[in-house]
Formats: C-alpha cells, sequence, structure tokens
C-alpha cells in the first residue's frame, strides 16, 4: 500500500504540474486552452530533438522545454486568441471560438511531431542525467520521482502566495471576478493576460520535460490523454483554485492508482469520467470552488 500512495504522489504531481497553468488561464483570464495538451507535448518534443544532437544536462532539457512552453503559448494568444476576442461580438461567442481555435492550433503542432518521429514514442536518451532509485522502509522512488514531487509543491505553494499577496497576483484575480471592473481601475487586461499564458505555457513545458524524464518516452499524442485528466482535476478541485488544482489532482492519482492495483487498467478511464460526472452533479463548483453570484 505504502508503494501506491509514493506511486500516486509522483503521478498527483505530473496532474498538478499540467493543470496548473490550465486552471489559472481559464480561472482568470476566461480563456479554456484546448491546445495546453499539445503545448505540453511540443516543449519535449523540441527538448528531444535538441538532445538528439548534443548531451545536455537535465537543467539544460528542462530550460529548453519551459521557453518553448512559454514562446508557443504566447504565440497561440497573440495570433489565435486575441484576434478572436476583438472580432466576437459577445465574451460568450468568443469563449466558443476560442474552444474551437484552440482544437484547431493544436493539431499542428501534433502533426509536425507525429511527422518527425512517425508517432513512434521520443525520450531523452542522449541526457547526461541518470535515473537513480532509492529504497526506504521497503518504498522505492527515484530521483526523477523526487524532482517531480518537490517541482509541483513548490510551484502550488509559490503560485497561492502570489495570487494572494502580489500586486499582479491580485490583479489578475480581479480579471477572474469582474473584467470590466478590473479595466476601469486600470488592470491592463491584455498584458496580464500575455504573462499569464506564458507561465502557463512554461508550467506546460516543465510537465513536459519531467513526464519524459520520469517515464523514459512519451509519444506525440501524450498530450491529448493528459489534457483529459486535466478537466477531471480542475472540475474537481474548482476552475481557478490553486488548492483545488492540488486536491483534484492528488485525489484522482490515488483513484487511479488505486483502481490500477485492484482490477487492472481497464477501469482507470471510467474512474476518471465518473468522478467528473459526479462533481457536476452534487458541487458543480468542484471543491474549492465558489458558487457564481450574479447580480440583476
Amino acid at each position: 500500500m505504502g508503494q501506491t500512495l509514493v506511486d500516486a504522489a509522483i503521478l498527483g504531481s505530473i496532474y498538478v504540474l499540467f493543470c496548473l497553468g490550465m486552471s489559472l488561464v481559464w480561472g482568470t483570464v476566461g480563456i479554456l486552452n484546448f491546445a495546453h495538451g499539445a503545448i505540453f507535448m511540443f516543449a519535449g518534443f523540441v527538448g528531444y530533438l535538441v538532445v538528439k544532437d548534443q548531451q545536455l544536462p537535465m537543467i539544460g532539457v528542462i530550460a529548453i522545454s519551459v521557453a518553448v512552453g512559454a514562446l508557443l503559448s504566447t504565440a497561440i494568444e497573440v495570433l489565435a486568441f486575441q484576434p478572436i476576442l476583438k472580432r466576437a461580438k459577445t465574451h460568450r461567442i468568443a469563449e466558443l471560438q476560442i474552444l474551437i481555435g484552440g482544437i484547431g492550433v493544436a493539431a499542428i503542432p501534433l502533426a509536425i511531431a507525429q511527422y518527425v518521429t512517425k508517432s513512434e514514442p521520443f525520450g531523452f536518451s542522449n541526457s547526461s542525467y541518470a535515473v537513480q532509485v532509492f529504497s526506504f522502509l521497503g518504498l522505492r522512488i527515484s530521483n526523477t520521482g523526487l524532482i517531480i514531487v518537490l517541482s509541483a509543491v513548490v510551484l502550488t505553494v509559490g503560485m497561492a502566495v502570489w495570487l494572494r499577496k502580489s500586486m499582479s497576483g491580485l490583479a489578475l484575480r480581479a480579471i477572474g471576478v469582474d473584467s470590466e471592473t478590473a479595466a476601469l481601475m486600470g488592470v491592463d487586461r491584455r498584458t496580464l493576460s500575455l504573462s499569464t499564458m506564458a507561465f502557463a505555457g512554461g508550467l506546460a513545458g516543465l510537465a513536459g520535460a519531467l513526464l519524459t524524464y520520469n517515464l523514459g518516452a512519451i509519444t506525440p499524442e501524450s498530450g491529448e490523454t493528459l489534457l483529459i485528466k486535466a478537466f477531471a482535476v480542475i472540475i474537481l478541485g474548482g476552475v481557478g483554485s490553486t488548492a483545488g488544482v492540488a486536491a483534484g489532482a492528488y485525489i484522482l492519482a490515488l483513484s487511479e492508482t488505486l483502481v490500477l492495483r485492484f482490477t487492472g487498467g481497464g477501469w482507470v478511464d471510467a474512474v476518471c469520467f465518473g468522478m467528473i460526472f459526479l462533481v457536476l452533479l452534487l458541487r458543480p463548483q468542484g471543491l474549492f470552488g465558489r458558487k457564481e453570484v450574479r447580480r440583476v
């Protein structure tokens, strides 16, 4: 049972790193970015291309993946999402067009990675980083697993403090509550949207690199699979809630790990979608989300 908890902690931390940025963008800027999974995959893919030609330490590969994720996410915001927001007649129409646009944009990096790799798994086999496994009280965890868990904890706490204590974090939360009032108070929505998208893309790139190191390789379609899990995590925890993302990620990871251990892999996705259904039915705002109040 102890090893199951260790495995769940690592899997949950991967979910946290992937979902933190996506939830932040969705809960504050109001963009449901369906290209987030493609950003995650493509950042790791570019790291793979660089490592193919020259040996790099882990920190170098991670830096490249984070930079690629941030740049790609910013490019999508500038070239796709902002033009949609400007042309849309209503915000509701813009949300639908951004959702569809994100699906279309995601197909481009996916097609590139599939063409180059011929849809085969890719990894960082030429990296100078060596995976080591530690044993303690009968439990086994790799150095990569430790890095993943520590990264998730530090970034979750850091983001929560930033959103509550910093001026930029408070401004971003104000946009999420009422963007029009925030604009009247001098909050620059465009600049904050760009920086938030870049930050979310960087987190996706970090998750892509760390998951590739942890598994040894990922496929071009890995981002699509993780995107489905991200919806379960965010809906379970509550859109825009940092604590909710962390709680949802570890609850889902523990549930999946237990199901995998006792019943086999066939029921894992059923548990994922079942949790989404139950939360939407019993508590639509999620475990840590707040009910939306409309003034008329």
